[in-house]
């Protein structure tokens, strides 16, 4: 009896093992399902949020003009004919625009519907005048037509965003304005150019005047302090703690703050910025020299995580060889150990420094979210960065704004991902396998 059931219980066994191998192979493909599901899940809830801020941003890169035949009346440009840049920079160059205006729709009257006339160009146009006027003087006197930009709401009807089927009290613009507009589109007057403003101006009241130069050339001092900053300090310190500094309590303490530092929220890097380099130190509020300093603060911990990373990837031989033939504990570091590590210690410092760029919170608090209309000139002029326009834009209640804020995200995007690129291919170029 022992031997006929001996190969039954063995059959049954095989096939228990076969089931639980074909559940193990089961629940691995499903794992594998699973995986691949949650990355195309995160690729597409990515496409999305890249998608939206396109579609929505993309026209913030072109700008309605409007061709105005203007006569550039000596009287009002330069009276006294002095020829002075001065005097002719100073004058009514709206005026004229608006006198054209009056001429090109006479039956406008009443001082309701001229407002309305005038407020198709924009606050600023007069100033596309008067740079034509200055840069050739000799135009005083003839009758040019110039290029000049629409006002915010104008440009948003042009470009769509307002619909002119909708009843006059559920639109910004009204039935006049869209009939003056469909006139001058019959004219052929009416065109999108790109929008050199956008990246060329800093910002304005008027979202047809507003571009992110002036954000630009704060995050590019504010990044500038910055590095100098966490660069030499964060690779001095990943150099000591990895190669010299002794292993006891008070080290493990130091890199045990490191790390506890790196998952600080930013923001209490900001409170620490306004707490000790305005309210002791006095520095300037809203400077690029303050904001860089907070963002080194909080880069530092980040920085030097990195650079004691690459340090430890070298291998131990480099050391040992080095130290074969007679070098010292700092020729070690400095001829051998940190050139080899420099690829992986400018991949952290970009990734930092990255990180740095899209930060806002601790800027908030250190006075940047200011109103500037300026381009900061130097580190300790009053600057904001493009985060903080970005959100300063998003706030505002305009309509083109939203426009204008996508397209900053689009342009800081563009930035970190070529930050990240870039430290991609320092990584790949550089880097290598022991």
């Amino acid at each position: 009896m022992t031997d006929s059931t001996a190969p039954a219980a063995a059959l049954r066994r095989a096939d228990l093992s076969e089931q639980r191998l074909g559940r193990r192979y089961a629940a691995e493909k499903r794992f594998r399902f699973y995986g691949l599901l949650a990355i195309f899940a995160a690729l597409g809830i990515l496409g999305l949020l890249i998608g939206t801020i396109v579609l929505n941003g993309y026209t913030a890169f072109v700008q309605t003009h409007i061709a105005v035949p203007v006569y550039l009346d000596p009287q009002v440009i330069d009276p006294q004919d002095t020829n002075d840049p001065q005097i002719m920079g100073r004058a009514d160059y709206q005026g004229l625009l608006r006198t054209s205006l009056r001429e090109r729709f006479p039956d406008v009257s009443g001082r309701r519907d001229r407002l309305k006339l005038y407020g198709i160009l924009s606050n600023g146009a007069g100033l596309d005048v008067r740079d034509a006027v200055l840069s050739d003087p000799s135009i005083i006197g003839t009758t040019q037509t110039l290029w000049v930009k629409s006002s915010d709401d104008i440009d948003s009807l042009v470009k769509g965003y307002i619909d002119r089927t909708l009843p006059e009290s559920d639109r910004r613009v009204k039935d006049n304005e869209i009939v003056w507009i469909e006139a001058l589109e019959a004219d052929g007057v009416i065109e999108t150019q790109f929008n050199t403003t956008f990246f060329t101006a800093g910002d304005s009241r008027e979202p047809e005047q507003a571009g992110i130069w002036g954000a630009v050339v704060g995050s590019f001092y504010t990044l500038l302090i910055t590095l100098i900053l966490t660069f030499p300090i964060g690779v001095l310190s990943a150099v000591y703690l990895e190669e010299f500094a002794p292993k006891n309590k008070w080290t493990d303490l130091i890199e045990v703050n490191i790390n506890n530092l790196a998952a600080v929220p930013s923001i209490i890097f900001g409170l620490l910025g306004l707490a000790v380099f305005l309210s002791i130190f006095g520095l300037p509020r809203s400077a690029p020299l303050v904001g860089g300093m907070v963002l080194a603060l909080m880069t530092l911990p980040t920085i030097i995580i990195a650079a004691r990373a690459a340090l430890k990837a070298v291998p131990p031989s480099i050391r040992e060889a080095a130290l074969g033939v007679g070098a010292s504990r700092l020729q070690v570091v400095t001829h051998h150990v940190l050139p080899l590590a420099l690829p992986g210690i400018m991949t952290g410092t970009i990734i930092g420094m990255a990180q740095a760029l899209g930060e806002t919170a601790p800027l908030l608090m250190i006075g940047m979210v200011a109103f500037i209309v300026d381009i900061p000139g130097g580190v300790t002029d009053p600057a904001t960065v493009l985060p903080v326009q970005i959100f300063l834009w998003a706030d505002a209640p305009e309509r083109a704004f939203v426009e204008k804020t996508n397209g900053a995200i689009m342009v800081l995007l563009g930035f970190l991902i070529l930050m990240n690129a870039l430290a991609v291919l320092l990584r790949k170029r550089f880097e290598r396998q022991w």
